[in-house]
């Protein structure tokens, strides 16, 4: 059974109001006030479980009194339970809406993901740096491996929500996020590939003109757009129901870092076709990602609004009968 665990400080002024929002729901459970108990911020300490379909509506509810505003709210994943009876019939009155995501700890994992530390611009340069030794052995594990490294994944999607919430600082950090570290990934990596090609460290096939590794990457056509666009929904679902093995699938689905790579080996080794190539490959799968990211999240939250208005529709129709 999947409910999140709710730890809050209230005010004693509000208090009242606050175990009267939750007193009453089915789809609330434990519920356990203590005055007087909490300090920094000082006031009385309230925790309950709620069931995940109904945590939506309650943490609107508790926002709503502004308890994260006057108070604190704390909100925790429950990773088993044992209810019995309490949650029966929480979950009959949830229905369809008892696999609802909680839009606030979806919110939150995708903005854990949208700062960027240095180690991001780093994890960005060695995807990049691990890439190019792929496409000059024609090594495809490596571009996996360089796939997998990348961290450009976390800034995508916080632009995503960013324009999916109307939030402009957070679609401009992530874009500047983006710009910057794929322009310090492309220069180092021609820095690097520079080096290999004056040592003379590429393969002989990479040196023949055999490149089918670089060719695959910058040769944008229709799949490349299609792949962009099925690991953008992959992904954002993915985030929403915290499943970290499809999301593992987008990155390395993605011909993000391995364009980045090829543009700078390319560059090093003068192949000017192969270099604009891998920068549309580049700027399509980013946009792409973006977009349906964005799209995606809209439609998600569309979709539980219609199910959450037409269970209260069939509950109001049940009561007046």
């Amino acid at each position: 059974m999947d409910m999140i665990h709710i730890r809050a400080v209230s005010p004693p002024g509000l208090t009242d109001e606050v175990v009267g929002l939750l007193v009453d729901d089915p789809c609330v459970l434990n519920l356990i006030v203590q005055r007087d108990a909490a300090r920094n911020p000082d006031g009385d300490s309230i925790a309950c479980d709620v069931l995940t379909g109904a945590a939506n509506d309650v943490l609107h509810r508790l926002r709503g009194v502004e308890l994260d505003q006057r108070g604190s709210l704390v909100i925790e994943p429950v990773d088993m339970a044992f209810s019995g009876r309490a949650s029966e019939g929480g979950r009959r009155a949830l229905g369809p809406l008892s696999r609802a995501p909680v839009w606030e700890q979806v919110e939150a994992r995708i903005r854990s993901e949208g700062r960027y530390p240095p180690s991001f611009y780093l994890y960005l340069v060695v995807a990049g740096m691990i890439g190019s030794v792929g496409i000059v052995t024609n090594s495809q594990i490596l571009i996996v491996a360089a796939m997998v490294v990348g961290p450009e994944y976390g800034a995508i999607v916080s632009v995503a929500l960013g324009i999916d919430r109307g939030h402009r600082a957070m679609v401009r950090s992530g874009l500047a996020a983006l710009g910057t570290g794929f322009l310090l990934t492309v220069v180092v990596t021609f820095l690097f590939a520079l080096l290999i090609r004056g040592f003379g460290l590429q393969s002989e096939a990479f040196d023949r003109g055999l490149r089918p590794v670089s060719n695959l990457i910058n040769t944008p056509n229709f799949f490349s757009v299609a792949v962009a666009t099925l690991a953008g929904i992959v992904g954002i679902v993915s985030l929403t129901e915290a499943r970290t093995s499809a999301l593992l699938g987008v990155f390395i689905s993605v011909t993000t870092i391995p364009a980045a790579a090829d543009i700078a080996v390319s560059t090093a080794f003068t192949s000017w076709s192969d270099v604009r190539g891998s920068v549309i490959q580049l700027l399509v799968n980013i946009l792409v990602l973006i977009v349906v990211g964005a799209a995606t999240l809209k439609a998600q939250r569309a979709i539980w609004q219609r199910v959450g208005l037409r269970r209260d529709r069939r509950r109001r129709a049940g009561g007046e009968s």
